[in-house]
């Protein structure tokens, strides 16, 4: 009999019928899934960027310096060669009086695309109102890119393509957009925060947006990945070519986050060690209705077809991966978890470094509380020196 899915009907025959996702039992050389990440990721981005070698930022400029809390903190902005600057905090311990290991902090998706960084930073203006009920939900609370400098580490917190300093203003996206957002957000509630309904009303609209960016993508001979990709690049290169870092760097984030993390884990070879949190699963796992739940940025054309995503995650093998998983994370099933971490698995003991890969399964949903935060930290510390 064949499989049922929610979201596909009738349809549901088409998957048998697609050259893919299917249930893998065979992994694919770890050559061959780089170079199509190489092929569909790292080219269609690099095309799109400043035309460097190095994919280093342009113009950096310092736009203010803080303290907050033991740290000291820049407030920083560059160009990536189109569209608006990025925004970026970068955070270290006040007292470091040495270069300390570097660490890409990644904000997530969240269906909030009106802020990036201050999702999981705080600034110079500490807590945005905006973003307090998302960092209860999710990160327990904290700013984990600032609890993360405080454990000795020199931090960077970019905002990407489509998120905070670089998302597309409201009043540019189609009509059509905005009118939908005015139906998700619903009303202002009497006496409610009009800002907060403003940051509702811009999330809802960029939801339905997300879909044309991705069809301006395959126009513009590229994917939301591989932009994505590309832009945490040009801030690894930045964080690495600064005079207070080592050359040892990491990369760290939930969900969107995650995904962003395992894409420059697979997209470059300077990066030592990579966290991901929140964002593995099996592309079969996911074909039901969980496609629904996820960006783009997790299934880049074509890529599904030929590898599957904890394949991505593992192509750099034996370069230190942590992946955080949560046993009751309605995104994305424990049985496509399990089998994503016994393939990752696989792909290390080939190496011949099954040691290099750490999965751990935690009790809970969608998150990445303070539990889960100290033991990524300390794995960082342990891997990166």
């Amino acid at each position: 009999m064949s499989v049922h899915f929610e979201h596909l009907g009738v349809y549901s025959d088409w998957v048998e019928a697609s050259p893919g996702p299917k249930v893998r039992s065979s992994r694919p050389p770890a050559t061959q899934v780089r170079s199509l990440v190489d092929q569909l990721i790292v080219q269609p981005g690099r095309s799109l960027g400043p035309h460097f070698e190095d994919e280093g930022p342009a113009d950096v400029r310092l736009e203010r310096r803080f303290k907050t809390e033991g740290l000291v903190g820049e407030e920083l902005s560059y160009s990536v060669g189109y569209g608006p600057r990025t925004g970026a905090l970068l955070l270290k311990p006040e007292a470091a009086d040495r270069p300390l290991p570097g660490v890409l902090a990644l904000h997530s998706h969240d269906g909030f695309k009106f802020l990036g960084k201050e999702k999981i930073a705080d600034g110079p203006q500490g807590r945005p109102a905006s973003v307090a009920a998302l960092r209860d939900t999710h990160y327990g609370g904290r700013p984990f890119a600032n609890d993360l400098a405080r454990a000795g580490f020199v931090v960077l917190v970019p905002d990407v393509f489509g998120w905070g300093s670089r998302r597309f203003p409201l009043e540019e996206m189609p009509g059509r957009f905005r009118e939908l957002a005015d139906l998700d957000a619903g009303p202002p509630q009497p006496g409610a925060d009009p800002e907060l309904h403003d940051v509702a009303r811009y999330n809802a609209a960029a939801w339905h947006h997300e879909h044309l960016v991705e069809k301006y993508c395959s126009l513009l001979g590229t994917t939301l990945a591989a932009v994505v990709a590309h832009e945490d690049r040009v801030a690894l290169r930045y964080l690495l070519d600064r005079q207070d870092t080592t050359k040892a760097t990491a990369s760290i984030g939930l969900s969107g986050g995650g995904c962003r993390s395992a894409l420059l884990r697979a997209t470059s070879d300077e990066l030592t060690a990579a966290v991901v949190v929140g964002m593995m699963g099996t592309y079969g796992s996911l074909l039901d209705h969980n496609v629904l739940s996820h960006t783009w940025m997790l299934m880049p054309a074509r890529l599904p077809a030929s590898a599957d995503w904890p394949d991505i995650a593992a192509c750099q093998a034996p370069s230190p991966l942590l992946v955080q998983y949560n046993r009751q994370d309605p995104l994305f099933p424990l049985d496509g978890a399990e089998a994503s971490d016994q393939r990752i698995s696989s792909h290390y003991a080939v190496v011949g470094a099954p040691g290099a890969y750490t999965g751990i399964f935690y009790d809970g949903p969608h998150k990445f509380d303070q539990t889960m935060q100290r033991d990524a930290f300390s794995w960082l510390a342990d891997r990166l020196g």
